[in-house]
């Protein structure tokens, strides 16, 4: 078995477990902040937003992501690089289409997201829509969204492919993508669907019936981001 082959079994092997050890219940709150970082004396019994304020604003640079979502802080490890040229890669692509078709705007982490009164998201891609025709000015919350990604890493799946992925389903979120980088595949889900669609050849994507799809070529898309190969010696 391939490489990449191997990555998608094991995407919806990992995929169909996490089904079976949460099934349709929602998660319950752990009453503190994710464990995959220290948190030294940030464990209150349940995350206001003014508590989630006051430790964004005194992040520095390079530290963690944090986000919230229904009193839960969610703390990921800041990106590595191939998560990184993912993200961008796809942000551009995707801000050409939007732009393209004047359907909004297209943010990217450290972005925030404020779907709810109680939540904070940092997708690592988004399309804020537009309003009646009219782009989103610059002092605007994002309270709205067309598409939410996140490119998939060891720390974050769980979140990625269950908190946030409920969440957003319940909101309104009209399409949501996890981007798997081993598996070289898009996992596409959209509101009341019970499983994603595992999309490995050719993704569409239309918010708009009165405009042309966007359309991205997965295996082009995912050689376009792997490193060169190194020439032979001599």
């Amino acid at each position: 078995m391939h490489g990449r082959d191997a990555a998608r079994v094991e995407m919806v092997t990992e995929m169909r477990a996490l089904d079976t050890m949460f099934g349709d219940a929602e998660l319950p709150s752990p009453h503190r902040a994710e464990h995959l970082m220290s948190m030294p004396a940030l464990q209150p019994s349940r995350w206001s937003v003014e508590e989630f304020d006051r430790l964004v604003n005194e992040r520095e640079e390079l530290a963690p992501r944090y986000e919230l979502v229904d009193g839960e802080l969610l703390v990921t490890p800041g990106p590595n690089k191939r998560h990184q040229r993912i993200a961008k890669e796809l942000m551009l692509l995707l801000d050409a289409y939007v732009k393209q078709h004047r359907l909004g705007e297209v943010g990217y982490g450290p972005g925030e997201v404020r779907l709810t009164k109680d939540s904070r998201f940092e997708p690592d891609v988004f399309v804020d829509p537009a309003i009646d025709g009219r782009m989103p000015r610059m002092k605007d919350l994002v309270t709205r969204l067309l598409l939410a990604v996140e490119v998939l890493s060891p720390s974050s799946a769980r979140h990625d492919r269950i908190t946030k992925r409920r969440f957003f389903q319940r909101n309104g979120v009209p399409e949501y993508w996890v981007v798997d980088g081993e598996a070289e595949a898009f996992e596409v889900w959209k509101p009341g669907n019970d499983r994603a669609a595992l999309i490995d050849d050719q993704l569409t994507w239309q918010p708009d019936a009165s405009v042309p799809p966007f359309e991205l070529d997965v295996r082009q898309f995912f050689a376009s981001v792997a490193d060169e190969e190194e020439p032979p010696a001599g």
